[in-house]
């Protein structure tokens, strides 16, 4: 095999034109220069907007650092004219509190455009969780954490049936797990970015344990959003699930409906004695603990793992309310795909500058689940960011020049050329200039 560095007209990473286009097309580009115009110091410059852009394509592509974007800038017929790494940093350095305001509603603008085309969702179920970050240098506001490591401690926001990341909250590293104020800010933050109204579409947030506040619960009722929220097992508890029935405890469901094997569910309102607000429900389950499965001396006792949580919701189906609040565990894979688009390091020594990477590390995921809602089918409309990077993001073509207009030619071997070619006809028929 003879390897030689003189071809012609080839371009690595062209499926990511598509991430690009749709960034345009929903008013992503636009939203972000016009939020970022207060910044910009000379016209003949890069568009600070444009600049942010281009990053969050790049995130969304696989980039975890700064200099990643030297893939977008290597490629100019495809990205445009792309900024320099030192260009990248002042940009980003340059966004302040105003700033990230300004971004957060070109993000609802966007996202606007985006459930008009096609990408709302059915039911709007939120899910806020929090993460730890490792910080490998001292960074502002970076602390030791619970787990005795050091870094940063954000709480995220996720909509749960298509993947976007709706708010995040970025946190020092000694932050508590179960602060009301933490939560309720990042709830206000996922709402704002939501084109609906909570009186007229009924929405639901889910947390772990961490949300079972007073605090928090109320404030939920207070923004008239229905809650389910995982519930500390305390003596109380303990005491309700002995009183329980043998009887009282159906089995619990899976997601297509068929019998969950080795759980059961059953509710506990009536035999708790707890202070929650009037209609909150205790639903408790019971299963079978796997091999491994961390047990208290209760659960071996019992024979069984327990989990609770609380709720406002009047489903008289308790099965399915349970099978609803152990959908929460999708947020973990939203926080997982999160890290592996630029979360996982943040790369500023300033906490704001750290703050504006993680609303970028959002936006990716955003243009990555609103590519997949607008344009594919079958497993690309569900793949992980890994996958998708894999066979359509990097996928190379061939460029070519006729007269005005520029020719992006996939290989037509490529196993996943036809999805790639339908994915960018589905963007413009779904967002047409």
């Amino acid at each position: 095999m003879k390897v030689t560095g003189d071809g012609k007209g080839v371009a690595g990473h062209a499926g990511a034109l598509l991430i690009a286009e749709l960034a345009d097309r929903v008013g992503l580009t636009a939203g972000l220069s016009a939020a970022m115009a207060h910044t910009r110091q000379r016209r003949s410059g890069h568009d600070p907007g444009v600049v942010l852009t281009h990053l969050a394509v790049s995130l969304a592509d696989g980039g975890d650092c700064l200099a990643d974007i030297a893939v977008l800038r290597n490629q100019p017929d495809l990205f445009g004219h792309v900024a320099s790494d030192s260009t990248v940093f002042r940009v980003l350095d340059s966004v302040h509190a105003d700033g990230l305001r300004n971004i957060a509603a070109a993000r609802a603008d966007a996202r606007a455009v985006a459930w008009a085309a096609g990408a709302a969702p059915a039911e709007i179920v939120i899910d806020i969780d929090g993460t730890l970050l490792d910080a490998h240098s001292d960074k502002q506001d970076a602390t030791s954490t619970y787990k005795h490591g050091f870094g940063f401690y954000p709480i995220v926001a996720y909509l749960d049936e298509t993947g976007e990341a709706l708010a995040g909250l970025l946190r020092t590293g000694r932050a508590g797990s179960n602060n009301a104020a933490d939560h309720l800010e990042t709830l206000d933050r996922a709402l704002a970015q939501l084109p609906v109204d909570t009186d007229e579409t009924e929405m639901l947030v889910r947390t772990d344990s961490a949300g079972a506040t007073h605090d928090f619960i109320d404030g939920c009722r207070q923004r008239g959003v229905r809650f389910s929220s995982g519930l500390p097992i305390d003596q109380r508890a303990r005491n309700a699930v002995l009183l329980a029935q043998e009887e009282d405890w159906i089995p619990a469901v899976e997601t297509d409906g068929s019998v969950r094997d080795g759980s059961w569910v059953t509710e506990l309102t009536d035999l708790i004695d707890h202070s929650w607000p009037e209609g909150t429900r205790v639903i408790a389950r019971r299963e079978r603990p796997h091999p491994g499965a961390q047990l208290s001396l209760f659960d071996i006792t019992e024979g069984h793992r327990h989990q609770l949580f609380i709720t406002d919701q009047t489903d008289t189906d308790i099965a399915a309310l349970e099978r609803r609040h152990r959908h929460r565990a999708h947020v973990e894979n939203r926080i997982r795909a999160a890290k592996d688009t630029g979360l996982r390091n943040l790369p500023c020594i300033d906490v704001v500058c750290n703050d504006t990477w993680l609303q970028l590390v959002l936006i990716a995921q955003d243009l990555t689940a609103w590519s997949q809602r607008l344009c594919f089918h079958g497993a690309l409309a569900v793949a992980e960011p890994k996958r998708l990077r894999h066979r359509v993001w990097h996928a190379a073509a061939s460029i070519a020049h006729t007269g005005r207009q520029t020719v992006v030619r996939f290989q037509h071997t490529w196993p996943w050329v036809d999805e790639i070619v339908t994915a960018f006809k589905q963007l413009r028929l779904a967002l047409p200039d």
